[in-house]
């Protein structure tokens, strides 16, 4: 895939993609799900699989251990057969069982809270530090426990953004987290989160985006260069060769 950085990176612009896709899909309303240690679990939990395996992985989780105590103390093999429903089990068991004995070694106890009193990207660096934690996990635990300013970059924040052509062709996912952060106004962040994740479901979906009903044509690197691609799309859709 070939995009051409465009004028969209600028502050102002970037405001005007949030509130032309907001138009759409409504203003984002920040609602935390979990308390900071649970947001942590469960996004490990949901690493390289879907909410219908990783949620009820959890639940299943939760039921079986009564405090993060019994979770950090569980034997791995044992912990792996309980959210065996969310993949990569054995992985994924070793990660928690880290991360929750890391954290009460650092803090003396199983929670979080210290972070609340902490600045951002000191925060997440911290976070980072842990087993099985990268910017994604860190960057929602923050976004959606403490009410931070992050921009967690799942695939569809990452592919709309690449496509519109706010990430060059070097940044990957992880880089993409700096890169978005530098970008999008603080007071956005959050917004941009959403409204990106959206339109990545529903309009710029993989493998090709349906640029027909995308209100961002005009300002999208991707139309510019496969507007070709688009046009063979809508002949076919009516029928043509």
């Amino acid at each position: 895939m070939v995009v051409r950085k465009t004028g969209i990176r600028r502050p102002q612009a970037v405001r005007e993609l949030v509130e032309c896709l907001e138009e759409i899909y409504g203003k984002a309303r920040r609602i935390a799900r979990f308390d900071p240690m649970e947001e942590l679990v469960s996004c490990i939990l949901s690493q390289h699989t879907t909410d219908a395996s990783s949620f009820p992985a959890f639940t299943k989780l939760r039921e079986t251990y009564s405090t993060w105590e019994e979770i950090a103390d569980a034997d791995p093999a044992d912990l792996a057969k309980t959210i065996q429903k969310a993949g990569l089990a054995n992985q994924k068991a070793k990660s928690i069982i880290g991360c929750l004995k890391k954290i009460h070694e650092a803090t003396g106890s199983y929670s979080l809270e210290s972070l609340r009193h902490m600045p951002t990207m000191p925060a997440r660096d911290w976070l980072m530090a842990l087993p099985g934690v990268g910017p994604k996990t860190a960057s929602i635990v923050l976004c959606f426990s403490f009410g931070r300013e992050t921009i967690p970059v799942d695939t569809h924040v990452f592919r709309v953004a690449k496509r519109l052509g706010l990430l060059g062709e070097k940044d990957d996912e992880n880089k993409a987290h700096n890169v978005l952060l530098e970008m999008v106004p603080k007071d956005l962040a959050f917004r941009f989160h959403l409204a990106l994740i959206q339109h990545g479901r529903k309009i710029c979906r993989a493998p090709l985006p349906n640029c027909r009903e995308c209100p961002l044509t005009d300002r999208c690197a991707w139309f510019k260069v496969n507007a070709g691609v688009v046009k063979k799309q809508v002949r076919q859709a009516r029928g043509g060769s």
